[in-house]
Formats: C-alpha cells, structure tokens, sequence
C-alpha cells in the first residue's frame, strides 16, 4: 500500500510537471514584453526520477511565481517573460546531451541542470563549448569543476568539499565515535564524495577502518554489509544517490547490521524515502542544503516560509532542498542578468561569476571554479527524528540536538 501511494504522488507530480512544461509561455499583451527562454533536461522517468521531480518542480515553481505573480521580470528596464523548455532525458546522459545539443541548434542560450553527475557532466561540455551558461542544482562531482570551465555554476561545493561540516559534527557527539567506515557507488559524484569523507575524516583524527565500493546500480549489498559486521565502526558513511542509500539501509535492517550512527549522504532528507523507510529512518543523518526555517531574505519570494506556501499552491508533492536549489537557479540567472543588464550569454556568464548576494534559498556565491562556496553555500546537517528531518549542525541553525548513539534496528519504535 505504501508503494501504491508513492507510485500515485509520483504519477501526480509528474502530470502537473508535464502540464506546466507543455503549456505554451504565457504572452503580455502589450507588445514591449519579451520572451526569456531557459532550456534543459530533467530525468522524469528512470533510476534518477524521483529526486529529478523535486528539481523539475523547483525549476517550474520559480517560473510560475516570476511569471504569474510578478508579470515577468525586469531586465535592463525591458520586460521578460520566462519561457521554460525542459525535457524528460530519462536518467540517460546520452538522451540529455542529444537534447542540449537540440537546444542549442535551435538558439536557447541559457540552461538548467539536470540531476546527477553522470548527466551534469557530459551536457556541461556542450553548453561550455557552445559559451551558453549553465546554472545547476544537480551535479557536485569534482570533474565538473576542474576541467577550466568558465560557463557551468553548481548551487553545492564540489564533492570532496562538501564533507567538512560534517566531520566537524562527528567531532561534537559524546561520547566521541573513534571509527568510521565508508560505502560508495562507482559513479563520478559518489567516488568523489568518498574521497570528500576521507579527506574530512581522516583530518578531524577519526580511524578509518574500510572503505567499500559497491557498482553503480548495486542491487545486493550483503557481503559489504558481513565485512561492517564482522569490523565494526562506530560512524557508516554512505555517499551514494537516494534510491541506492534506501537499498543500503533496507538489507542493514534485514541483516541486523548496526552501527552507532548511519550517515547517508542523498536519502533520508527526502519524505518518499522516509515513508518507504518507516520507523527505521529514525536517527538516520544526511546531507541538507535548505530548510524552510532557513533566515535568508530576497527580494522576490520575501522568505523561505512564503516560498514553500508558493510551492504548496503548485504541488502536492513534499519539497525537497533539491526543489529549493532548483527554483534558487531560476532566481540566481534573474539576479545575475539584472546585475549585468544584458541578456547577452557572455555577459550574464561574468555576472554569475561575481555573483554575491542573498536568496531566499542561500548567499549564492561560486568559486571561480563556478561551484559553490564551500563555506556560504556548505550544507546543514539533517537527521531524522520522530519522522521529521530535524537540523541538528551547525548550532546556531539547529532545530533539534542528534541523538547519538542511534537505536539498534530493532528496537526503533
């Protein structure tokens, strides 16, 4: 029965995404009005799915809310009208690129991400070659920025950058942990995000104990999880995507595998993985990179409370950071064109690469590398607690303290 509902919210979703991607860009009467186009891809269907409706419905929230509530916005003293053109790439970089390639062909000069590093990476090089911008929320592998590329802005710190914070909460728990292991996927965002975990742990004086690399699609972890067993630690760490990490904790909760604390990087900060979760996800950590109860200000949405009252009039789907980042792209490309006051994709391009200045999702500020600055734009750190997602690092935004050891399995209520 869980599944059926997850199945009906994700056929929901999808239908009011296709409807609001099909429906023709709305048109101002008065002639002075332009069409601003932003194109991409997002995986609607596929492995990358579910988390890839969060980032399309972040994206057409924004639209929506700078269309229909705002009339458009102001560029250079014209008025412009956002025209959103994404297509379903089906989880299949080779279906993005032909599709960024379409778009470019046809002169769409602005992009969006799609979800995954796998996808980011490879339709990066083309709008990189073409010099059209892209503003992403869905690729944080390191190669996406370090190859030189001047035209690509990720709204998280490189992989391998994005641990830190939470190493310096495992350095806060009492009584301290000593140990850790780490799991990761053989794909370009997780063996990056593995090498971040151990760069970060391994500076903060924990002992690693293993490292384990599953394949890019695991679909039986048993062996791994008899080497946790039989060598302990006191933290697991999973860096992995969402669907890949519920697979990890499911075979954890059959084998009886228990740790003090389990961190799975993408997964539990997601209310579908949660549900599907049930009363194991108690105590789970993870990654988090917004929180409606986040304090930033903007000048268009007003708060993250009143965009999250926005999205609810959109969608019934439970928002996700992922949907905030996406919608935070949207923003970010307005912000940076009003800066430069040109839609020229050169000059938008320098004023992304200046860009400092407050959202209602974070201070969007990218290295000159073009990812996130690690510090502004660095991740909270969620844990699940009572089934709600509670912000427990750093401290001065923290909802809730962690519970640390976490429950063995059987004996989460």
């Amino acid at each position: 029965m869980m599944l059926h509902r997850n199945k009906a919210t994700r056929r929901h979703a999808m239908a009011l995404g296709a409807a609001a991607l099909a429906a023709p860009a709305i048109r101002s009467a008065q002639a002075q009005t332009k069409t601003l186009v932003i194109g991409g891809s997002v995986p609607l269907t596929g492995a990358a799915a579910e988390t890839g409706l969060n980032v399309n419905n972040g994206y057409i929230t924004a639209v929506s809310y700078f269309n229909d509530v705002l009339g458009g916005v102001e560029i250079a003293g014209e008025k412009y009208k956002i025209d959103l053109k994404l297509f379903d790439d089906a989880s299949d970089p080779a279906r993005a690129t032909t599709l960024i390639q379409r778009q470019i062909d046809e002169g769409t000069n602005f992009f969006l991400g799609s979800f995954g590093s796998n996808i980011v990476l490879p339709t990066a090089a083309i709008t990189e070659r073409a010099k059209k911008p892209m503003v992403q929320t869905g690729g944080g592998s390191d190669a996406i920025f370090t190859r030189g590329y001047k035209f690509v802005f990720g709204m998280y710190p490189r992989a391998t950058r994005q641990f830190a914070a939470t190493a310096a909460m495992f350095k806060s728990l009492q009584p301290l942990p000593q140990t850790y292991s780490v799991i990761w996927t053989n794909d370009a965002f997780s063996k990056t995000a593995a090498e971040g975990v151990r760069l970060s742990c391994d500076a903060a004086g924990f002992k690693r104990i293993e490292g384990y690399e599953l394949p890019a699609k695991p679909t039986d972890v048993s062996s791994v999880l008899g080497s946790v067993r039989a060598n302990t630690p006191d933290l697991l760490v999973c860096v992995m995507h969402d669907q890949n990490s519920l697979l990890v904790a499911r075979q954890m909760v059959a084998t009886n595998t228990n740790v003090k604390l389990l961190f799975q990087g993408l997964g539990p900060q997601l209310a579908s993985f949660r549900e599907a979760l049930g009363k194991h996800s108690e105590a789970l950590c993870c990654s988090t990179y917004w929180d409606e109860n986040v304090p930033f200000k903007d000048k268009f949405f007003g708060d993250s409370k009143k965009y999250v009252e926005y999205y609810k009039t959109k969608f019934t789907r439970p928002i996700a950071y992922h949907t905030a980042g996406a919608s935070a792209c949207i923003e970010t490309y307005v912000l940076a064109m009003q800066a430069a006051k040109s839609t020229d994709p050169a000059m938008v391009r320098d004023a992304l690469s200046a860009a400092d200045y407050e959202t209602f999702y974070s201070r969007i500020k990218f290295t000159p590398d073009g990812d996130g600055d690690e510090l502004l734009m660095g991740g909270f750190i969620g844990q699940v607690q009572k089934g709600k997602l509670e912000i427990v690092y750093p401290q001065a935004a923290a909802t809730a303290k962690p519970v640390y050891p976490s429950p063995p399995w059987d004996k989460k209520a």
